[in-house]
């Protein structure tokens, strides 16, 4: 056991998780993202799956399907009797129609509340920041202020932030009101963008989440022919990165996959790491590859074949 299921703490914020959480953002169903359809009967069977897994953490977002994901999800807590006590939903407030007010946010917890069938939301995350006006989202009365004040009404445990681009992560950061911080694409076997990010979120004590370890697919299915990473066109050295490190992973008798999932898992920073799944028979295979072990020998050659960090996706 490599420590994917005990429980941790999440950073300073009294919560305890599993090192693996799964993603829900396929399961409100959305082919023009992940290329395939899914079911409401396959999702409900997965949430439920999960629920009686040794995985303890779900996450999702009101946006996710405008609202299907947690819709979905809601329905599998009921049919399974309730959350148990040692699981953790998270979930995250969504503009609409580019609509990002103190308002919003209101009707976005609501909405949430309503779908997940949850009086009190234990962790809600300012999702996609980096698509709004920071001044506009920081603004008396917006939407940082509100998420605070849904806070300190109750309806909302915990408050953290969401997204991709390091430096506007660190900007939200620096307001000192986040107690816990997602980022995607940005901390993986071949971006580390985020490494002076997870740094000081840990130094500050925030519990740090770590999403999209494929980079959109293709660290899951390097010959799959994508060319891309980050949900644009890599590099050439990114991709002859993957190439190699897809080529020790033969060698070591493992796959890219895991070695991508186990990078993250591994970390003792990451308080847990978000795998998207859509179907309950992903769920053994998920389980099953967060137990492997790879040697420290097999992480030191891995290292040597990181692109440099002008390949990454936030480098400056």
């Amino acid at each position: 056991m490599n420590g994917a299921y005990p429980s941790r703490s999440l950073g300073s914020t009294g919560l305890q998780v599993t090192a693996l959480c799964v993603g829900g953002a396929p399961l409100g169903s959305m082919p023009e993202a992940f290329g395939y359809a899914v079911t409401e009967d396959d999702a409900i069977d997965l949430v439920m799956a999960v629920l009686a897994s040794p995985i303890r953490v779900i996450d999702t977002a009101n946006g996710y399907s405008d609202g299907e994901s947690e819709r979905r999800i809601g329905i599998g807590i009921a049919r399974a009797g309730g959350v148990p006590d040692d699981f953790l939903v998270v979930t995250k407030v969504d503009a609409r129609d580019g609509n990002y007010s103190g308002t919003r946010v209101r009707e976005s917890v609501r909405e949430s509340k309503a779908r997940l069938g949850l009086e009190v939301l234990p962790l809600v995350h300012l999702h996609d920041p980096e698509f709004h006006d920071f001044d506009d989202l920081t603004s008396p009365g917006g939407a940082v202020e509100t998420l605070v004040q849904l806070r300190a009404e109750g309806e909302i445990s915990h408050i953290g932030v969401a997204g991709g681009d390091v430096h506007v992560l660190q900007r939200y950061l620096d307001l000192g009101v986040f107690e816990a911080m997602l980022v995607h694409n940005r901390w993986t076997i071949v971006d580390r963008s985020a490494g002076e990010l997870i740094e000081g979120a840990c130094a500050g004590g925030l519990g740090v989440i770590n999403a999209a370890i494929y980079g959109g697919g293709i660290l899951a299915n390097p010959t799959g022919g994508s060319t891309q990473y980050g949900y644009r066109t890599a590099s050439p050295a990114t991709l002859d990165a993957i190439a190699r490190m897809a080529e020790l992973c033969a060698r070591w008798g493992t796959d890219l996959p895991t070695a991508a999932l186990q990078f993250s898992l591994r970390d003792s920073r990451v308080g847990f790491t978000v795998v998207g799944i859509s179907k309950k028979r992903r769920l053994d295979g998920l389980l099953h590859t967060a137990e492997v072990e790879l040697a420290q020998e097999f992480w030191d050659e891995l290292e040597t074949l990181v692109p440099a960090p002008e390949y990454w996706l936030d480098a400056r």
